[in-house]
């Protein structure tokens, strides 16, 4: 009898398969946990709100932090996730020498209505295990934001956070690492 395992692939062998155009331009992939996983298509609702954030953000951050948009993160050894949002501390070369890794990250955003289940299921353990202080997840479905902080393992090994709190469309948050800075999610949610 013959067991069949999946071909798993670091981050300098994604990245390789990339450079050698195994991937089109139009394919929308990301690595998690050693597999290349296909992302899902946003809509016009993700697209929007997603602007809507940016702009909000952008405005807030300023000079105080780096804000990217769906572009990559490297967790060592096996995942590249490209969240839809991610607040980093400023860098010299605005990361032309790597792509950030979790210890420059100060807040990673998803943006969920079709993904919601990844997201919580997957993505979240995933940041946790690599002690992202802080996850949050816009929840599409239930119009709220879901804000993740404090790492932690259990005592089965399982990955999550340790405070969870849920803030309405018509209420503020304040941002990690800038507690003088505040987003009002009435400008965000539709």
């Amino acid at each position: 009898m013959t067991i069949i395992t999946a071909k798993r692939f670091t981050i300098d062998e994604y990245n390789r398969l990339a450079e050698l155009g195994f991937f089109n331009e139009d394919d929308r992939v990301e690595l998690i946990r050693g597999e290349i996983i296909p992302m899902v298509a946003k809509g016009k609702l993700h697209s929007t709100f997603n602007r809507r954030l940016i702009r909000e953000l952008s405005i807030l951050i300023a000079n105080h932090a780096t804000l990217q948009s769906q572009d990559p993160i490297c967790i060592n050894p096996d995942s590249e996730p490209e969240p839809d949002v991610a607040i980093l501390q400023n860098k010299d070369d605005d990361y032309l020498s790597s792509h950030p890794t979790p210890q420059n990250v100060l807040l990673l955003i998803e943006i969920a209505d079709s993904s919601l289940k990844y997201d919580r299921e997957v993505k979240l353990p995933l940041y946790a295990q690599a002690a992202i202080s802080d996850y949050w997840i816009f929840n599409l479905i239930e119009n709220c934001l879901e804000t993740h902080r404090e790492p932690l393992q259990d005592s089965q090994g399982k990955f999550n956070y340790r405070h969870k709190i849920i803030y309405l469309p018509n209420e503020s948050v304040n941002l990690p690492y800038f507690p003088e800075l505040t987003l009002d999610l009435s400008k965000i949610f539709p």
